[in-house]
C-alpha cells in the first residue's frame, strides 16, 4: 500500500499561478484504504447517532449543530482504535456518511414539523417525512454535481472554505501528529472550555448588548437602536478562517438592517389603530420588517448569482456529458481518480427519476383528492425543480464564502411562491396546504445537501479522497439519516408535540417550522409583505452595481448583527496578524497560516463541547435532575464581562498567531 503524505501543500489555499497544478495529499496515482467496511459502519453509526441528536436539539433550541467537524474529530480519535490506523481517506468517508445526519436533519426540521403545527399530521405519515427529505437529498447531490469543477478546482483559492478549512486541519493534524496536533488539541481544549462556560454553564453572557447599559437607555427605547455581538468562540474564530473581506460585506448588511432600517422604520413609521413601531421592542421591528428586506435581498442576490452561473452550468453539464459519450465510445482522455464525480449521463438519469418520484408522489399520495390533480402535481414539481436549482448554486456559494447559508429565508420564499403557484393552479383544502410544505420540504433539503456537499467536495479536493464515492456516499447515509430523522419527529411530537394542548402542555418550540407555517398563514390572511421584499432586490442590484457581493450583503440583513459582527471581529484579527508582519510577505503567510490552524482549533473544539453539551441537558431534561450548575451570570455585569472576554480571546488568537517563524513552513504544509 502506498504511504500517505502528510500535511497540505504550500498552494492548498492559495490561487494556483499559471501552468501550476495542484497536488494533494493523497496524489490521484495512488491507492489507499478509501470505501471500507470500517468506515462504512463508523460512518453509519455517526449518522444514526448524529441524526437523533442534530433533530431534538434543532427543534427544542432552534439551534442545529454542523456534523462535519465533530465527526472528524471522533473519527480520527478513533482510528487509533485500530491495530491499521485508519488513513485520512477513510476518515474522510466516514465524515461524508455521518455529516449526512446534520444534513437531512436540518432540512427537515425546517419544514416538516409545520404540518403538526398547523394540524395537518391527519394527512400525512411517516412514510412522508422520510420520502420528502430523502428525495431532496439525492436532489441536492445531482444539481450540485455540475459545479463542483468550479467551486473546488475552477476557482481554488479565491474561496475560502472556512468549514472545509477547519475540518481538514482535524484530519491533516490527526495524521502528521507532532507540533501541527500539538497545536490542534491545545486550542480544541481552549475553545471548548471557552464556550462550555460561556454557552453551557453562562459564566458570562453570550451576547454582549448596549440593550443592558444604563447610558444606552435613550438609543435603545427610543430610537430602537440596539448593537450585540455574540461572545462565543466558534463563530468569532470563523470569522478569522473567512477574512476580513467578505465578513466586512456581511457586517455592513447587518448594519444596515439593525442600525439604520431599525431605527428609520420606528421614527417614520405608524402602523395605524393608534398602534405605532415606536412602541415596540427594536428586535421585534427587525423580526417583522428589517429581516423581511433582507429576504427579498437574499432572493434576487440568489437570481443574479444564477444568471452568473448559467454559463458555467452549461459549460460543465455539456462538457460532462460529452465526456460521458466519449467514454461509452472508448474516447477521450480518462479523468484522474481525484477528479472523478457520477458520470453525467447517470446524473441525468437519476435527476429525471428523482423528479418523476416526486410528481407520482404529489399526484397519487398527496393530491389525490384534488379536483386537478394532474395539473397540481405539475405545478408543483415545476415549482420544486425550479427553485431548487436557483438556490443550489447560492446555497453552495454561501458555504464556500461564510460558511453560513440562508436556508430559511430561501426556504420560506419557496413556500410563499409555491402557495401563490398551486392556489392559482386551483390548490384547495387541507391536502394542499400539505402539498406546499412539502415541497419546501424538498428545496430546503436539497439545499442543505448541496451547502453541506461542496464542502465535503473541497476537503476531498484537498486530500485526494474520490468525489463519485463521497457523492454515493452522502446518497446512501440520506436513506438512513432520514429514516432516522423522520421517526424522531413522529416520536417527539407525540411525546413532547408542537402545539400546547392539555395533552402536551410544553410543546417543542420548533421555530423554524412555526416560521413556515406562519408564512403560509400570512398569505392566505394578510398576504406577503412584498414591498419589503421588492427593497430588499433592489438593494441587492445596486450592491452588485457597487461590486459588493449581494449575497454576502444579504445574508448580512437577514442574520442577526450578534452574529455578523462577531465574524467581523475574527477578520479584524486576521487582517491585523498579516499586517503586522510589515513588507515580510512570507512572515505574513506564516501568521496567516498559523491563526487558521489556531483558529479551526477553536471551531473544532466549540462544536464538539455544543454536541456533548446538548446531550447533557437531554439528559438532564429527560431525568428531571440537573448535572450542570447555571451561573446564569446574564445581568451587567455578565455583559461587560462578556466584552472583556471576547477582547481577551481575540488577544489570543493574535498572540498565538505570531508565533509563527518565517524560515520554517507555514503550519499546515
Amino acid at each position: 500500500m502506498a504511504q500517505e503524505h502528510l500535511g497540505l501543500p504550500e498552494n492548498a489555499r492559495r490561487p494556483l499561478n499559471p501552468g501550476e497544478k495542484y497536488v494533494p495529499i493523497v496524489p490521484a496515482a495512488q491507492e489507499v484504504p478509501e470505501l471500507t467496511w470500517r468506515a462504512v459502519i463508523l460512518g453509519l453509526v455517526m449518522c444514526v447517532i448524529f441524526s437523533g441528536a442534530i433533530t431534538y436539539l434543532t427543534l427544542k433550541t432552534g439551534n442545529g449543530l454542523e456534523a462535519a467537524i465533530p465527526i472528524s474529530i471522533l473519527a480520527v480519535g478513533l482510528s487509533f482504535a485500530f491495530k491499521r490506523h485508519s488513513t485520512i481517506l477513510e476518515n474522510v468517508m466516514i465524515i461524508a456518511i455521518g455529516a449526512t445526519s446534520g444534513i437531512v436533519a436540518g432540512g427537515a426540521v425546517f419544514v416538516l414539523p409545520a404540518l403538526y403545527v398547523m394540524g395537518l399530521e391527519k394527512h400525512t405519515n411517516l412514510f412522508q417525512l422520510f420520502f420528502i427529505p430523502f428525495l431532496g437529498s439525492v436532489l441536492g447531490v445531482m444539481l450540485l454535481i455540475p459545479l463542483r469543477r468550479y467551486f473546488v478546482s475552477d476557482m481554488h483559492g479565491h474561496f475560502p472554505f472556512p468549514e472545509a478549512t477547519a475540518t481538514t486541519e482535524v484530519l491533516v493534524a490527526g495524521k502528521k501528529g507532532g507540533r501541527d496536533a500539538l497545536v490542534l488539541v491545545y486550542t480544541m481544549l481552549i475553545g471548548g472550555v471557552y464556550d462550555f462556560l460561556c454557552v453551557t454553564l453562562r459564566a458570562w453572557r453570550e451576547t454582549f448588548t448596549t440593550e443592558l447599559i444604563g447610558s444606552c437607555s435613550a438609543l435603545t427605547n427610543k430610537w430602537k437602536a440596539v448593537f450585540s455581538t455574540s461572545t462565543g468562540a466558534a463563530i468569532t474564530a470563523m470569522g478569522y478562517i473567512v477574512g476580513i473581506e467578505y465578513c466586512l460585506m456581511m457586517a455592513a448588511g447587518g448594519i444596515l438592517s439593525t442600525l439604520v432600517l431599525v431605527p428609520l422604520i420606528a421614527y417614520f413609521g405608524d402602523l395605524g389603530g393608534g398602534t405605532k413601531f415606536a412602541d415596540m421592542a427594536a428586535g421585534d421591528i427587525y423580526s417583522g420588517y428589517s429581516r423581511m428586506i433582507g429576504i427579498g435581498a437574499i432572493f434576487m442576490a440568489g437570481i443574479i448569482a444564477i444568471v452568473k452561473f448559467i454559463p458555467i452550468i452549461y459549460k460543465s453539464t455539456v462538457e460532462g456529458l460529452a465526456m460521458a459519450l466519449k467514454a461509452q465510445k472508448g474516447h477521450g482522455h480518462k479523468a484522474e481518480r481525484t477528479d472523478l464525480d457520477i458520470s453525467m449521463g447517470l446524473v441525468v438519469l437519476l435527476t429525471l427519476v428523482t423528479l418523476v418520484a416526486i410528481w407520482f408522489y404529489f399526484r397519487y399520495s398527496v393530491l389525490s383528492g384534488q379536483s386537478n390533480p394532474f395539473v397540481l402535481a405539475s405545478a408543483g414539481l415545476a415549482s420544486t425543480l425550479l427553485l431548487a436549482f436557483l438556490f443550489n448554486s447560492v446555497s453552495a456559494y454561501a458555504i464556500a464564502t461564510i460558511s453560513v447559508t440562508p436556508i430559511s429565508g430561501m426556504t420560506m420564499l419557496t413556500l410563499l411562491l409555491t402557495t401563490i403557484l398551486l392556489s392559482k393552479a386551483g390548490l384547495a383544502g387541507p391536502e394542499g396546504m400539505v402539498a406546499t410544505l412539502l415541497v419546501g420540504g424538498v428545496v430546503c433539503t436539497a439545499l442543505s445537501m448541496s451547502g453541506s456537499l461542496i464542502t465535503q467536495m473541497k476537503i476531498s479536493y484537498w486530500v485526494g479522497a474520490t468525489p463519485r464515492r463521497l457523492q454515493w456516499a452522502n446518497i446512501a447515509g440520506s436513506v438512513v439519516a432520514a429514516v432516522v430523522t423522520a421517526g424522531v419527529i413522529v416520536v417527539l411530537a407525540q411525546t413532547y408535540g408542537f402545539n400546547k394542548t392539555p395533552a402536551t402542555p410544553n410543546p417543542l418550540p420548533a421555530p423554524q417550522a412555526n416560521a413556515m407555517a406562519a408564512v403560509i398563514g400570512s398569505i392566505m390572511s394578510a398576504g406577503a409583505p412584498w414591498f419589503l421584499y421588492a427593497m430588499g432586490a433592489l438593494i441587492s442590484v445596486v450592491m452588485e452595481m457597487l461590486g459588493v457581493s449581494p449575497l454576502a450583503f444579504g445574508l448580512g440583513m437577514y442574520l442577526p448583527l450578534e452574529i455578523n459582527f462577531p465574524m467581523l471581529v475574527g477578520g479584524g484579527v486576521s487582517w491585523l496578524v498579516q499586517k503586522s508582519a510589515g513588507q515580510d510577505k512570507k512572515l505574513a503567510a506564516a501568521y496567516n497560516e498559523r491563526g487558521t490552524l489556531v483558529s479551526s482549533g477553536l471551531v473544532a473544539g466549540g462544536a464538539l463541547v455544543g454536541v456533548i453539551a446538548s446531550l447533557i441537558k437531554w439528559v438532564e431534561k429527560e431525568r428531571g435532575a440537573q448535572i450542570l450548575p447555571d451561573l446564569a451570570n446574564d445581568g451587567a455585569a455578565g455583559n461587560w464581562l462578556a466584552l472583556a472576554m471576547l477582547t481577551l480571546f481575540c488577544a489570543y488568537i493574535f498572540w498565538d498567531a505570531r508565533r509563527a517563524k518565517a524560515h520554517r513552513e507555514p503550519a499546515g504544509s
